[in-house]
């Protein structure tokens, strides 16, 4: 980019001074409106790193080298643009971009002198900084993960990427469209602005109206037998003429949506497990409002999965049936597993989990947000407003892949003017839920923070201590090798929680979604198995075996001989005492946090009421 167009640049951003202006009076008036609104604890950088930084010592001989180092990169630097600049002269660069770096792919980057350096500028201070957190000791480990994190997010949030006159594709797009896009990417920063809670800046995506739940997505046909305030049961629609006769449930986790497992009809695990022949119901986890604030975590067991388990039993007939719960819908699965054991009842078969922890000694990097300091600020939100909005914790669980999640989508939609592409994963996950204020922060102190389901009486529930050793049906348990949420280390020490059971551990490729989601018929991932459960995770991968293809053959051969054998597919979806209310998907699932209203009652029910 020569002077006279970067002296264009300047004028179109001088020409929208004016809107740039309002805008910044309009959020203003937002911010000093919301007086209730508590800060977004998960995101208060300048208190965390406070209380973070307590405890810690200073290795002065690395953090001197450190120091030393980056003065000479500078001064080599200096030098180099100097040349670059006076005599056309290139030089080696001082320091490069990772090579799966792709916010400098463009070009600009390496043959502009001007944008080089801001990008070897950049570099050179990120690498500064992350060495100097090196040189720190803490007395804790875990604290030092969260001030290496807490550090990445800042510096990741500086990459002159992020802002119109340091990037390259910005200031084209700016001279291609003269100036249009920055009006654009007002407009969409103004729309997010409005669907966001003052805690948390939620960054589009997708395009929220490129599908609809019920028509695009979440379309495997069913009937909803069974809701309470809680949930809604799916039984699902059979595809064979005969089925299994002990029913499968499936437990979701209540801080996302269902539909996950039922995108379409290529990626839907639902629609895949009733062409093998399983009889299919299903949790739908309300979208909590104010009304449900006061909900207990034990009542996502009670009145959740347990409730759910005996509908799924009462209609098949079945003395028992087989779960299987993904995330922390497979945490509650467990507990309700380990419930069942003390009263004796034989109401679970078998039970699966999809990338689940019992164990959070190792919680990933989910679990940097939370700590014995950072407790207390996030108990006074919560409790404030009587839930978590579903939008913090999706802004939380983007911003553990910040760069790909939050910074290229606000490159792409604010500085750019661009609209984000219809994508139904993306979709999905923009799709929040909240979860009421008492389950919340129960389920955040006894597992990340006092790791209590490890110990035998560490979680009472409706009364009884939960034993998660007593628990002794066959478990399956899958986890991904590149799950940044749930580490597959971690759910492999989890499964030993169970030690009464009998067991089987199973890794995928690919991450916490993606990982589970890979259909047989597209294969995108292979999938590892040992028929033993040695002492640690690594030997376990050293001596396992890997396999071509989708792991959900592996989940067939091991949950069909529990299923019994198969008898005719029922004609009819329900029974008599739990008739069809109405059709898959029901309406808890599509209730959207933008705009949330207590569910609507079925029009069957408002008609005989």
């Amino acid at each position: 980019m020569d002077a006279k167009e970067q002296k264009q640049v300047l004028n179109y951003l001088d020409k929208y001074r004016e809107m740039f202006n309002d805008m910044s009076h309009e959020i203003m008036l937002r911010v000093l409106a919301s007086s209730k609104a508590e800060i977004n604890p998960f995101n208060n950088a300048d208190k965390i790193m406070g209380v973070l930084s307590q405890g810690v010592k200073v290795d002065p001989k690395k953090l001197m080298r450190e120091q030393m180092g980056f003065l000479e990169a500078q001064a080599s630097l200096w030098q180099n643009t100097a040349k670059a600049l006076f005599e056309s002269q290139q030089s080696a660069p001082v320091v490069e971009a990772d090579r799966t770096d792709k916010r400098f792919k463009d070009e600009q980057w390496d043959t502009n002198p001007m944008f080089n350096y801001f990008k070897q500028a950049y570099l050179l201070n990120s690498k500064m900084m992350q060495g100097f957190v090196d040189a720190l000791e803490f007395e804790d480990h875990k604290i030092a993960e969260q001030v290496k994190f807490f550090t990445r997010q800042y510096v990741n949030s500086m990459s002159p990427t992020n802002y119109i006159l340091t990037n390259p594709e910005v200031c084209r797009d700016i001279l291609d469209t003269e100036g249009e896009c920055l009006a654009k990417g007002m407009d969409n920063f103004m729309r997010d602005i409005e669907n966001s809670p003052l805690e948390a800046f939620k960054v589009s995506q997708v395009n929220i109206d490129a599908f609809e739940v019920g028509k695009d997505l979440a379309i495997t046909p069913g009937q909803v037998v069974y809701e309470n305030e809680l949930f809604q049961l799916i039984q699902y629609k059979p595809t064979q003429e005969q089925v299994y006769k002990k029913p499968l449930l499936v437990v979701p986790p209540f801080i996302n949506k269902f539909y996950i497992l039922d995108l379409t009809q290529k990626k839907s695990m639902i629609s895949w497990l009733l062409d093998q022949g399983y009889n299919v119901f299903l949790v739908s986890w309300v979208n909590p409002g104010a009304s449900l604030k006061d909900t207990a975590f034990e009542t996502y067991v009670t009145n959740g999965v347990i409730k759910a388990a005996e509908v799924t039993a009462e209609i098949t007939k079945s003395r028992s049936v087989n779960a299987v719960g993904y995330c922390i819908g497979g945490t509650v699965l467990g507990i309700a597993a380990a419930v069942l054991k003390e009263k004796n009842s034989k109401l679970l078969s078998s039970i699966s989990f999809f990338t689940t922890l019992f164990d959070f000694s190792e919680a990933g990097e989910a679990g940097n947000y939370i700590s014995e300091q950072t407790y207390s600020m996030i108990e006074q939100s919560v409790s404030a407003k009587g839930y978590l909005d579903g939008r913090i914790l999706a802004y939380c669980f983007s911003m553990l892949r910040e760069n790909s999640l939050f910074w290229s989508y606000f490159v792409d939609n604010y500085l750019k003017g661009k609209d984000p592409m219809p994508f139904d994963i993306l979709y999905w996950n923009s799709d929040s839920t909240n979860i009421p204020a008492p389950a919340f922060l129960y389920y955040l102190r006894k597992t990340y923070m006092d790791n209590e389901l490890r110990n035998p009486g560490g979680m009472r529930v409706d009364g009884i201590d939960v034993d998660l050793s007593k628990v002794d049906i066959p478990a399956y348990s899958l986890a991904t090798v590149g799950d940044h949420i749930v580490i597959w280390q971690a759910a492999y020490e989890s499964l030993k929680v169970l030690s009464g059971a009998k067991s089987r551990f199973v890794l995928a490729g690919s991450g916490h979604v993606a990982g589970v989601i890979n259909p047989p018929a597209s294969a995108k991932y292979d999938h590892w198995v040992n028929e033993q459960l040695p002492g640690n995770a690594e030997e376990w991968l050293a001596t396992s075996t890997e396999n071509k293809g989708s792991w959900w053959l592996d989940w067939d051969a091991w949950l069909a001989p529990l299923s019994g054998a198969k008898q005719a597919a029922p004609k009819t979806l329900g029974n008599a005492q739990y008739k069809p209310i109405e059709a898959a998907p029901g309406r808890y699932v599509k209730v959207r946090l933008e705009k949330l209203a207590e569910p609507k009652k079925a029009p069957e029910q408002a008609t005989a009421e």
